[in-house]
């Protein structure tokens, strides 16, 4: 009784950053029993995981963005432009993949640049600076798919970013060996850190979960990780998309809990004008963050370009709204210093699981935008509620 009296207790202390996990973990029961288990599939799990990739990517710098009090509205057509650049390098100017990636990733950062500078020493509030940048971007995007309309890549190096899998090695039993590996140290890694955690928590006389929630928790997750790295192996494996956001994931949550960067970025977060006087320079964490933001648009038009193989006049539309929508129902806070780049990655899946799941059912696109709109509606109505509660 008393570990499940404390489970409880560390619940509703944390229920901004456990709601997420278990409204997926509700989804996903929900839908494999409406589908007689098609939701859990190799393939469909798959296919899903890769659909959120270039979403995923995006809602983690967009995370960032938020936390510090801005938006940025010119992610989408940003990454859609970007994607064609690279279109235009591979086929056109006959530049190598080796290049192509890392020039598109810079052109990212200065174009994110450009957005602190509007909205840093410029003093442009960040919705109408990154909403001309959408619009100029889109025209950008029309222009240069304008010739042809869609662009064509026969690279095979580069399109397997959006549609390759990890080499298997070998196949253990049907199971792809290498994946198998992957998903093993992923477990180990995830082990080493939250020990590593505890022991400073402890270090510093901080409270922590009893041995009894620890050691749940530890198992719950390693079995989850444990479980999808089973499920991936039996199908393709692991593709590059996943092994790319987890990636992400884990240099930009190492950045934002374990760096003095990440700590500015959250004080700035709380509170600008605190921040800067204790000292920290507020336009420099604004640059960061937008740079990396743009950075990630470029990485995001990458694996989108690369997953379709061509460049479209349509490419980046609504992305900067799905990852907003990815980042606040991840828990991010409206009010700015809360949020977590995991959480964005668990909003990115709850929204791609909504839609799989509805396709699988063959439930109408229409009834799909009210239904996804009403989880956002209720993600950001869960986040005033919990502030109010704790205020």
């Amino acid at each position: 009784m008393g570990l499940l009296n404390e489970a409880k207790t560390m619940i509703k202390d944390n229920i901004r950053e456990y709601g997420m996990y278990i409204a997926l973990l509700a989804i996903i029961l929900v839908f494999t029993v409406m589908t007689d288990g098609l939701f859990m599939s190799s393939r469909n799990i798959s296919n899903l995981l890769d659909s959120t990739g270039y979403i995923a990517v995006l809602a983690v710098g967009m995370t960032l963005v938020i936390v510090i009090r801005h938006i940025d509205l010119s992610v989408g057509f940003a990454a859609g432009f970007l994607g064609a650049i690279a279109a235009i390098l591979l086929t056109q100017a006959g530049v190598p993949v080796y290049l192509t990636i890392p020039i598109i990733l810079v052109l990212g950062i200065f174009v994110g640049l450009l957005n602190g500078v509007l909205i840093a020493s410029i003093g442009i509030p960040s919705f109408v600076a990154t909403l001309a940048g959408m619009l100029i971007f889109r025209g950008a995007l029309l222009q240069v798919t304008e010739k042809t309309g869609t662009i064509i890549i026969k690279d095979d190096h580069f399109n397997a970013l959006g549609n390759g899998f990890i080499p298997s090695l070998m196949e253990v039993n049907g199971l792809h060996l290498l994946s198998l590996i992957v998903g093993a140290v992923g477990i180990l890694l995830y082990i080493y850190s939250e020990f590593s955690n505890r022991s400073n928590k402890l270090k510093y006389k901080f409270d922590v979960p009893s041995k009894g929630i620890f050691a749940i928790k530890l198992v719950f997750v390693s079995a989850i990780i444990a479980y999808i790295t089973w499920i991936l192996a039996g199908y393709n494996g692991f593709s590059w998309t996943v092994v790319i956001m987890v990636l992400v994931v884990v240099i930009y949550y190492f950045l934002s809990t374990k760096t003095v960067l990440g700590r500015h970025i959250y004080a700035v977060g709380s509170n600008p004008e605190a921040a800067h006087l204790s000292g920290i320079n507020v336009k420099k964490i604004t640059y960061i963050v937008f740079g990396s933001m743009g950075m990630l648009s470029a990485l995001s038009g990458i694996l989108f370009t690369a997953r379709l193989q061509s460049a479209t006049t349509t490419a980046g539309t609504l992305f900067e709204l799905d990852a907003i929508a990815a980042a606040y129902v991840g828990g991010v806070s409206a009010a700015g210093g809360v949020g977590k780049v995991t959480g964005a990655i668990i909003g990115a899946i709850v929204m791609a699981s909504l839609s799989s799941g509805m396709n699988l059912l063959g439930v109408g696109i229409s009834y799909q935008y009210m239904i996804r709109g009403a989880v956002l509606a209720g993600a950001v109505i869960f986040d005033v509620m919990t502030r109010k509660k704790r205020g």
